[in-house]
């Protein structure tokens, strides 16, 4: 780990390209702080998100403008039901040279990118978004025999709405499990509405500036990666992600009566980088337990798989999440004599 003054710098710094970001953001957005700091925190730590809400909440919006800010490159691909697997990852076509000899060239597809937006991810077939599980896990696409490096940093954020189901796709779980994050985006309040109806009818569009660039975003991931987090926090960050499966001995009652099936190791290693980036955009060198809390919704609530008796008692994920972090007792402290 670097010294603790260059290490204060650092977090000083951070602190500072943190609140630019929201300023040039705020341009732009109005409202929606929680999504907004998620979406950040699994930026600066490399995870990907899923934003799930009705339409007109500028899902797209948000991607696009953060892209804009961000100085890397930026995809989008509007996902329908005749989407195929090479109009993502690309595809070998034949070519012939002027000596007459043919040969295969690949052309690459959108995944291609630094920030690729996946707009309305569950209107496509298993088979096409089985397409992204290998660049969101290794960063990295085979066709045929040859395996492509994908640019760096790269991240994947999808967009889903809730209430439409026919002609939909629900994502496996083995890819929900890839997305850090599960953002839900909410409608505004009344003063947000207001003032969105104000900034959008008057013809003006706002200018943002770019911020960050690639090698700028990668320097702070690995920085961020250094945040200490204490062997208390840990073990609280992993009795939180057990006690979500119904077969541990360590599962409350509630959660073996209302769960089928619980969270893996990747939800505690998420819940760690999320909590650390937390810790940074507040400017503190360690993870806290409230870190921890802040972001144990987002991280869960798609990892959790409900049960009929759940559903008849209107228990969601989220709740269950809320219940299961009061119930999870802090780490005592050991005492020495």
């Amino acid at each position: 780990m670097a010294p603790k003054r260059d290490f204060d710098e650092f977090l000083t710094k951070f602190q500072n390209h943190h609140e630019v970001l929201l300023t040039e953001l705020r341009k732009v957005i109005i409202g929606q702080d929680a999504v907004i700091e998620q979406l950040l925190a699994a930026i600066f730590t490399g995870g990907h998100c899923l934003l799930v809400g009705v339409p007109g909440l500028a899902k797209t919006l948000l991607v696009s403008t953060v892209a804009r800010i961000l100085d890397v490159s930026f995809k989008r691909i509007q996902f329908t039901p005749d989407l195929m697997p090479s109009d993502i990852v690309g595809t070998n076509v034949l070519d012939e040279t002027e000596t007459g000899r043919r040969e295969f060239r690949f052309v690459q597809g959108p995944v291609f990118t630094n920030v690729l937006l996946a707009d309305e991810i569950n209107r496509t077939p298993p088979k096409t978004q089985a397409a992204l599980l290998q660049s969101m896990q290794e960063h990295e696409v085979t066709v045929g025999q040859t395996t492509y490096p994908l640019p760096e940093p790269f991240f994947v954020i999808a967009t889903q709405n809730p209430i439409e189901q026919e002609g939909t796709y629900p994502l496996p779980e083995a890819q929900l499990d890839r997305f850090m994050f599960n953002i839900k985006v909410d409608y505004p309040n009344l003063e947000e509405e207001q003032s969105i109806l104000t900034a959008t009818t008057g013809g003006e569009k706002p200018e943002v500036r770019k911020v960050l660039s690639g090698k700028a975003i990668l320097y702070l991931q690995r920085q961020i990666n250094q945040i200490e987090i204490g062997p208390l926090t840990v073990n609280y960050v992993a009795r939180l992600v057990r006690a979500t499966r119904p077969t541990d001995g360590s599962a409350p009652q509630f959660i073996r009566d209302l769960v089928e099936w619980g969270a893996g190791p990747r939800a505690g290693q998420y819940l760690i980088a999320g909590g650390k980036a937390m810790a940074a955009m507040d400017g503190r060198p360690s993870v806290s337990l409230e870190d921890v809390r802040r972001i144990a919704v987002p991280v869960l609530r798609h990892r959790i798989s409900t049960n009929f008796q759940a559903q008849a008692e209107g228990m969601s994920t989220d709740d269950i999440v809320q219940r299961l972090i009061e119930e999870i007792p802090e780490p005592s402290v050991p005492k020495y004599e």
